[in-house]
Parts: structure tokens; C-alpha cells; sequence
């Protein structure tokens, strides 16, 4: 059996739970999801959904960087969206990240997010 290891790093929001950034294990990484949160400031960016994806890409590349891994190793995300109407913005943003590796993904409508966020994206990466 394989042993679990934290991923921790200051170049993305800190936790606002009882929960790590990522878990590593053997190859894979299995990242928590990410908001809009400016790790500098600890609050959510302003702007639309586009800008709240790019934010949380951003954040999502943090981690994986942490942990030695890249978005193009990222093989399955999954997107939160407080509004489906907000899925071709937020698509197009997606789109300049992972157009070119095209993990597996799920979109999901959700009644809300914490910190009154728009967007929040979890994701697993393989080595």
C-alpha cells in the first residue's frame, strides 16, 4: 500500500477547512477544489466567471507545480458552477488551460459555493 503525502504551498489559497491542497499517492495527485481566492489576499477575486476560472487554474497549477506535476498531467477535473449559464464563459477559459491534453471532465450545477464564489474546479493528475 502505497503511502499518503500533503501538499501544501503558499502560491495558492490555504485550506478554509479541515482538508490538504492535494494528496499524493504513488503517481497520482488528487487536488482539492480550488475557488477564485487570491492567495495574497485570502479573498475572492472580483470580476465575472471568466476571470474567477482563470483564478482558479491559476490556483489549481499552484498546487499541482507543488507537487511536481503539470496541468498537462492532469487526466479527469471536475467543475462546480452556481449557474449553467455560466458554462460557455467559463468553457472558454478551460479551454486555453487544457485544450490540448482534454482530460475527462464533469460539470456539475450546484446550489452554492463557499465564499460566494461562481466557479470551483478539483481535478487528479497522473505522473
Amino acid at each position: 500500500m502505497s503511502k499518503h503525502e500533503a501538499v501544501l504551498t503558499a502560491h495558492a489559497p490555504q485550506p478554509i477547512g479541515p482538508y490538504s491542497q492535494a494528496i499524493m499517492t504513488g503517481h497520482e495527485l488528487y487536488c482539492s477544489g480550488q475557488i477564485p481566492i487570491d492567495p495574497q489576499t485570502g479573498e475572492i477575486i472580483a470580476g465575472d466567471v471568466a476571470a474567477q476560472t482563470e483564478r482558479v487554474i491559476e490556483n489549481l497549477g499552484a498546487v499541482l507545480c507543488a507537487a511536481g506535476y503539470h496541468v498537462a498531467d492532469v487526466v479527469k477535473t471536475t467543475v462546480f458552477l452556481v449557474d449553467m449559464g455560466d458554462f460557455s464563459a467559463m468553457n472558454g477559459v478551460y479551454e486555453k488551460y487544457f485544450g490540448a491534453t482534454k482530460p475527462a471532465r464533469s460539470t456539475v450545477a450546484v446550489a452554492g459555493l463557499p465564499k460566494g464564489a461562481r466557479v470551483e474546479i478539483d481535478c487528479i493528475a497522473r505522473a
